[in-house]
């Protein structure tokens, strides 16, 4: 029955609702990934990227349904949509003169202008980093530039594991945000 009142709560906003639902399932849903994708990676990214769904769209939840069937059913999508992103990378059609252009490149090391253009997107991309906040900067930096798991992080920070996770989807949420409306 908690269950089904933090549900309502959390449909009218309630962020310690959120955070209670994400602590309830989240080692179900991240079990569940894990055992599909066989890396630790990809299935917290899943899993973060499930409740981030979940949460979006939790007034759609239809209480008939057991909550955690519903979130594993977005967390099933979401695994797909990422297999069909990994596929569609894979195999681009290119005709028999863009091979042959392919074949006679012989030196695949990044151009100046190569190096030039990367670097003004990295450049570009902390400046968007620099308009979060300073606790939200602080758990981009620590994931995505020194590459810490989320536990890594709850420790340097000296934070409860949820908390970083909560943090982490906010502050990519947000990211994008500012990187959409400067386009």
């Amino acid at each position: 029955m908690e269950i089904n009142a933090q549900i309502e709560k959390a449909k009218k906003g309630d962020q310690a609702a959120f955070t209670f639902l994400l602590n309830y399932y989240w080692s179900e849903v991240y079990g569940f990934m894990l055992k599909r994708t066989e890396n630790e990676t990809n299935a917290e990214d899943i899993t973060i990227e499930t409740f981030s769904k979940a949460f979006d769209k939790i007034a759609t939840y239809n209480p008939e349904y057991q909550f955690n069937t519903w979130l594993i059913s977005i967390a099933k999508n979401v695994h797909i949509d990422l297999l069909r992103k990994k596929k569609s990378g894979l195999f681009i059609e290119i005709t028999d003169k863009e091979d042959q252009k392919a074949y006679n490149i012989a030196d695949t090391t990044p151009s100046a202008e190569d190096d030039l253009i990367t670097e003004q997107n990295l450049s570009q991309l902390l400046q968007f980093i620099k308009e979060l906040k300073p606790h939200y900067q602080e758990v981009i930096q620590l994931r995505y530039f020194q590459e810490m798991s989320y536990q890594e992080i709850a420790n340097k920070i000296n934070e409860p594991l949820s908390n970083v996770k909560i943090k982490l989807l906010r502050a990519k949420k947000l990211l994008a945000e500012i990187i959409r409306n400067k386009r």
